[in-house]
């Protein structure tokens, strides 16, 4: 009965650009239909897949082609800006790589991502350690993108800051079975890509090729980098398929111009750093992953097993002298396993989920000194790292009455850190580091009428120290045997529904209790990492989609973030830092976006972002303004029979705003003055762009 009265709930649709509500069409039995159906969602980044209306939880589904329609497509924020409770900074140093926070989870990551989980096409982004690249990810090739916010070690084990599950195209999904696109635009930017793809009764096949190079506008900045997105599938019965996966990354040049003190800023903001410059600072990075989808639907339930392999050679210079010439070689892979099924006990219908979890990284990895000339002056370290992951999960989704909705996980988890030393003229600097964590959930959703629904859940999550982070301070080699774990509990309400026709939200209002929490300190240039003791994490998130006219579509994304310091002390600035605001993340945040979209194809988006003031370090001392970035973009598609011409081009920075692209929080914090305090890596000014595929 209320999956029939569910078919109104929800709001911003897929329908629309970058929607997060679910709204379905069928007859509701009322007697006055509201004029827009929309389709109902449905997740999988939960793994016990649902309808969006029965999630007790913060998500935001995007519609990933449609939102980067007329994008440059150069990074992940194009398409996630306008999730509230995300923030998203270093957009253009490619060589550390896009840093995304949720909920201010990931945000102490001088750079890639922290704390959150990355999976595309259900194959994990994430290390086993809980570092994340987002590099080797086609966003051309993206059809949707599922963001869940919020604790969410019970899906996936080691992630306090939730979820980020990317879908790619398939040769079912495309309009045309050839399409050829070139874009170009201000600071050197050029990209050229090839689609290929198709179906059939019992199979599809997709083959996408892209080339990019981006001079940027600092010094230091070029960038290229090659792309390769595969994937094939097969109906082996009615009952049973399987899907291969390749992907491949090339990237033989990633410039890294470094970040710059505030008096560097301000004499010049397009400068690299002294020795990014002098050392040719930047990477090199080939990867390859082969991933493997086996279903089974003939076992009373569905069966889904997942293995995948990935191979990722790394070597990049840091852009200063000292131990800082880094190489890898990496060999990452893993298994998943799932089966789902639907009960009936207690006079109840239960869904539920049952699965295990299995990964594996090792990196055989050096470590070199170089000098200020770029001369390579000895070795530092030679060792293997090996971490090994593994996860026990249950999910159960109950329905209660025909408007309440019972969802409950727990999960038990191992992760195991190991480093064996090669150099040994300085001792043995071999150790390990086991944790053995549990995860839980418990959410009831009630379904107030065929438009409303509010929510109410509590969950806790685990986040353990990377390699990297796990760092001895002491010089004693091995792993910091003081540094444990970060623990989060989280308490959160929300609703989700339509107001009218026209008007849909999605509303939630969360208090997250952090426990050791992993905090950055620099100690002689290097960066370290301590438990801060307690944070505290309530916030509000808010989103709303106004469909004003057949043509016209309004998207609002707000986030309001009261996130502190509950009890520590700050032993590098030996000052109690409690009640403080942690640094690197704005208080306000907003998104704003008006679209236009005519039948004949075409179509004309503003956008405007604005951020809030941050500070740079824990005493507060140092802070960074706020600042507003709009943005405006257009463009047509006109239809030749069986083919297809689109041209469009658009403007970055729309009023040449100077803002800070990227903070390094609780950099140089150990200097007296807080003007020289923090390293800065400064945006580029306006920016235009213009591109044209054709398809066939």
């Amino acid at each position: 009965m209320h999956r029939r009265l569910l078919a109104w709930l929800g709001g911003a649709a897929l329908a629309l650009p970058g929607t997060a509500l679910p709204a379905t069409a069928p007859d509701t039995g009322l007697a006055t239909a509201p004029a827009h159906e929309l389709e109902a969602v449905t997740l999988t980044g939960t793994r016990l897949e649902r309808d969006l209306a029965d999630l007790p939880g913060a998500a935001t589904v995007v519609d990933a082609a449609r939102v980067q329609t007329g994008q440059p497509g150069l990074q992940l924020d194009e398409s996630l800006s306008r999730v509230p409770g995300l923030y998203l900074q270093n957009r253009y140093n490619f060589a550390q790589g896009l840093r995304l926070s949720s909920r201010g989870f990931g945000a102490r990551a001088p750079f890639g991502v922290r704390g959150l989980r990355l999976n595309v096409d259900g194959f994990p982004e994430t290390l086993p350690d809980g570092q994340s690249q987002v590099d080797a990810i086609d966003l051309d090739a993206l059809e949707s993108i599922t963001v869940l916010r919020g604790p969410s070690s019970v899906l996936y084990g080691n992630a306090t800051g939730g979820v980020v599950d990317m879908t790619t195209r398939s040769g079912r999904d495309l309009q045309y079975d050839r399409r050829f696109s070139v874009a170009g635009g201000a600071d050197g930017y050029r990209k050229a890509r090839l689609e290929l793809g198709g179906a059939d009764r019992d199979g599809h096949h997709y083959l996408s090729l892209t080339g990019v190079r981006h001079d940027g506008q600092r010094q230091q900045s070029d960038l290229e980098k090659y792309l390769l997105n595969a994937r094939v599938g097969r109906a082996l019965a009615p009952e049973r398929d399987v899907e291969l996966f390749f992907t491949a990354l090339d990237t033989p040049v990633a410039q890294d111009p470094g970040g710059l003190t505030r008096a560097q800023v301000d004499e010049d903001r397009d400068q690299a750093a002294r020795f990014a410059n002098l050392l040719d600072a930047g990477q090199e990075v080939t990867q390859q992953r082969l991933g493997v989808l086996y279903r089974e639907r003939g076992l009373g339930g569905e069966l889904r097993l997942r293995g995948f392999v990935t191979r990722r050679d790394f070597r990049q210079q840091l852009p200063f002298p000292g131990s800082s010439l880094i190489d890898y070689q990496r060999l990452f892979y893993g298994l998943r396993l799932e089966y789902t099924n639907q009960a009936h006990l207690l006079g109840l219908d239960h869904r539920f989920l049952v699965g295990v979890d299995a990964d594996r990284q090792r990196d055989d990895r050096g470590r070199r000194s170089v000098n200020a000339a770029g001369q390579v002056t000895g070795e530092t370290a030679n060792e293997d790292q090996t971490a090994t992951a593994s996860g026990l999960f249950v999910q159960t989704d109950t329905d209660l009455t025909d408007s309440l909705v019972l969802a409950l996980g727990a999960r038990a988890d191992r992760v195991r850190l190991d480093i064996d030393d090669h150099r040994l003229v300085d001792g043995d600097q071999s150790g390990q580091q086991t944790f053995n964590q549990g995860s839980y959930s418990a959410g009831l959703t009630w379904h107030l009428n065929p438009r409303h629904s509010v929510y109410a859940t509590v969950s806790n999550a685990f986040e353990t120290p990377t390699f990297t982070e796990l760092a001895n301070p002491s010089g004693a080699g091995g792993f910091n045997p003081d540094l444990d774990p970060q623990k989060a509990v989280n308490r959160e309400i929300g609703g989700r529904g339509q107001i009218g026709e026209r008007l849909f939200y999605d509303l939630a209002l969360f208090s997250v209790r952090v426990r050791d929490e992993i905090t950055p300190y620099q100690l002689d240039g290097r960066t370290f990492y301590d438990n801060a003791a307690r944070t505290r994490r309530d916030g509000l998130e808010l989103l709303l989609e106004h469909q004003t006219t057949e043509r016209l579509t309004l998207t609002l994304a707000y986030t309001y973030s009261d996130f502190e310091f509950e009890d520590f002390f700050d032993d590098q600035q030996n000052r109690d830092v409690s009640g403080n605001r942690l640094p690197g993340l704005p208080r306000h945040h907003l998104f704003a976006e008006a679209a236009w979209r005519w039948s004949n194809g075409a179509f004309l988006v503003v956008d405007g972002d604005y951020s809030g003031s941050v500070y740079a370090e824990n005493t507060n001392r140092t802070k960074v303004d706020d600042y507003l970035v709009a943005g405006l973009r257009g463009g047509r598609e006109w239809r030749l029979g069986r083919r297809s011409l689109t041209l469009y081009s658009g403007v970055k920075n729309l009023f040449d705003e100077d803002y800070i692209a990227n903070l390094r929080i609780n950099a140089n914090s150990d200097r007296p003055n807080p003007a020289d305090r923090g390293y800065y890596e400064p945006a580029p000014g306006r920016q235009w762009y213009a591109g044209a595929s054709y398809a066939w």
